[in-house]
């Protein structure tokens, strides 16, 4: 089997020949091509080698059109700074508190700031990969993206003292999310992952995310899936208040970060494939002999239920170190001689 195959195979609770290995390696690629992250996030022929290099040194089943939670509110009017190896931060925000989105225009994926970078990189790597991996795109979800129109402080304190205005950012960003994510598909990625940590439990109460985020995250998901694309949410953090209503919403996979345990993930998602849940500090900080038995821990946790992507809970640092990821792989053979 090759990546795609392996990966569609576990998606759809399906044998497969061992079990798929996805970190998420985004800006690492840079780090480990010694290229400039400054370049990487900007250069879509830049990322597109990266991570081209990157998957042939490790050798995992997934290449990514990603460049940082910034290229939307960069491509609707906000200014960003950027350091040649750290990711940018916004220096002018698009919106102010009090403002609603209604003098802003949809950004064109096709023209406006960075997207057109993310296209051409996702349309390389289609090029250079085929079906052989699963090319994966992303966006950021509506949440994240309120929270970077205006500055984080700002955007919930609009939330809470004018939340019929606040929805109407959120229905905007909605729309961004929709289109950039299907133009991403048009230019060749088979999945998107729908990026939203400003959802989770850690920024905003659970009840405000089941009554107003899920139904946007759903319509998102439905619009992937109707493309042709596998919807992936990673939302991150703790967010074992929000597993039992995930299912209604239609994601083919979910990412568990370190602090859900992929038992908690089966009760509730018992149809649905998980993608984690390798605490993404430890590719820098543990062994490579302790990275190999946390992954098979994993395994292990899983079991016979099948639907696992072995995966970092959230990305893989920018300083990690190789020998982890090439333990994390070593771990995910059939034949990895685990001890758990």
């Amino acid at each position: 089997m090759n990546g795609r195959e392996r990966i569609l195979a576990t998606v759809g609770f399906r044998p497969a020949d061992r079990v798929p290995c996805i970190p998420l390696v985004f800006g690492h690629a840079a780090v480990s091509a010694g290229v400039p992250l400054s370049d990487y996030l900007r250069d879509g022929d830049c990322l597109a080698r990266c991570q081209l290099a990157a998957q042939d040194r490790y050798g995992y089943d997934a290449v990514y059109a990603f460049m940082d939670t910034f290229v939307e509110t960069e491509a609707i009017g906000s200014t960003l700074h950027y350091s040649p190896n750290l990711y940018p931060h916004v220096v002018q925000y698009a919106l102010h508190s009090g403002e609603i989105p209604s003098r802003l225009k949809l950004p064109d994926p096709t023209r406006d700031g960075r997207m057109p970078e993310v296209l051409k990189a996702t349309a390389a790597l289609h090029r250079a990969v085929g079906d052989r991996l699963l090319l994966v795109g992303a966006v950021t979800g509506p949440m994240s993206q309120a929270t970077t129109y205006m500055a984080l402080e700002e955007a919930l304190y609009f939330l809470v003292d004018a939340p019929e205005a606040f929805l109407q950012i959120l229905d905007y960003a909605t729309e961004v999310t929709i289109a950039f994510g299907l133009a991403q598909i048009r230019a060749g990625a088979q999945a998107v992952a729908l990026i939203d940590p400003s959802s989770s439990p850690a920024v905003i109460p659970p009840a405000l995310f089941h009554a107003q985020v899920l139904p946007r995250q759903k319509k998102i998901m439905a619009a992937f899936r109707d493309a042709g694309a596998l919807a992936w949410l990673d939302i991150a953090g703790p967010i074992s208040p929000l597993l039992a209503a995930l299912p209604g919403m239609g994601p083919d996979i979910v990412t568990l970060d370190y602090e859900v345990s992929l038992t908690e993930g089966k009760r509730h998602l018992p149809h649905t494939c998980l993608a984690g849940n390798i605490r993404s500090l430890d590719f820098v900080l543990a062994t490579p002999g302790q990275m190999f038995d946390e992954v098979c821990a994993a395994r292990a946790e899983v079991g016979t239920r099948g639907g696992l992507l072995l995966s970092s809970g959230s990305e893989v640092p920018l300083e990690a170190n190789p020998d982890n990821l090439h333990a994390m792989l070593a771990a995910c053979a059939a034949d990895a001689p685990c001890r758990n």
